[in-house]
């Protein structure tokens, strides 16, 4: 268990991919939709808040657009700023009697607030992790990106796990080895709330003291930047390190031109003319 001087922050990530969700709500019999997966997420949360008053929640929602914060959003800060939302609004806006406008003197009040309290916990730990629910299939495009990602949550200890709820995704499953994480592969969709209590509610702590599953086998095949395919084998160029998966003589990434060595050619030798006689 975590100390009180320690905040616990819990991140999670819910794919929300409308086309994987769409083909599952019908393809299958027991419908497993993405408001059930929902609501397995936010008892997830409510527990994880429950554990510990200093413990911390965010819930992401990763679409194929653009990813939203669900918690805490803009209507979350919008009420904690004039408490009881709208009409509180309407009411300071009325005017001030020491001749401010209302609502700015709210801001500088929140504002200092904020500022206070973060002055005041300065001296806090904190211990962060994500957890990323997976849906749709992993896209190649964004492979550099989420390198980026593993490499600075690996920097920030910061734990990156993973629920996946239908096939295996060769990039959690590096971020989850790097960063020291759990990868789950969920049997069964409606049991997701159980499995998301038993293995992914405790924290590192806890972890060690219980049975969860084994870690599998980590593919750690990358992605070229040109065709943004896993390959095996490629080409790495030596100033960027970029990968490709055919032999290009300029790299695309750094335009660094390389000089290519060849074999050396071997000079005829020049036949001697015998003088007749």
């Amino acid at each position: 268990m975590s100390t009180d001087d320690e905040l616990s922050l819990l991140v999670i990530v819910i794919d929300t991919n409308p086309i994987w969700w769409g083909k599952k709500a019908l393809g299958e019999a027991e419908q497993f939709t993405l408001s059930k997966c929902i609501d397995a997420a936010m008892v997830l949360g409510n527990s994880h808040l429950f554990m510990n008053r200093t413990n911390r929640l965010a819930v992401i929602a990763s679409h194929t657009q653009e990813s939203r914060f669900l918690y805490p959003g803009k209507r979350w800060a919008f009420a904690d700023l004039f408490g009881d939302g709208g009409s509180s609004m309407e009411s300071n806006c009325s005017g001030s009697k020491d001749g401010k406008y209302e609502l700015l003197t709210a801001i500088n009040d929140a504002i200092a607030e904020e500022i206070k309290d973060l002055m005041t916990k300065t001296n806090q730990e904190m211990k962060s992790r994500i957890l990323v629910i997976k849906a749709a299939e992993d896209s190649a495009l964004q492979y550099m990106n989420f390198m980026n990602v593993i490499f600075a949550a690996q920097k920030q200890s910061i734990l990156i796990d993973a629920c996946v709820l239908d096939s295996d995704s060769g990039l959690l499953q590096q971020a989850c080895d790097i960063t020291g994480g759990i990868y789950l592969k969920v049997p069964h969709m409606p049991s997701l709330l159980q499995y998301l209590l038993w293995v992914f509610l405790p924290d590192q702590e806890q972890r060690s003291q219980l049975v969860l599953p084994p870690p599998i086998h980590v593919d750690y095949r990358a992605a070229c930047f040109c065709h943004r395919n896993l390959i095996e084998i490629g080409y790495v160029c030596s100033v960027c390190l970029s990968i490709f998966c055919n032999f290009s003589p300029i790299c695309s990434t750094c335009e660094t031109a390389f000089k290519i060595s060849l074999p050396p050619v071997m000079k005829a030798k020049k036949k001697k003319l015998k003088l007749a006689v």
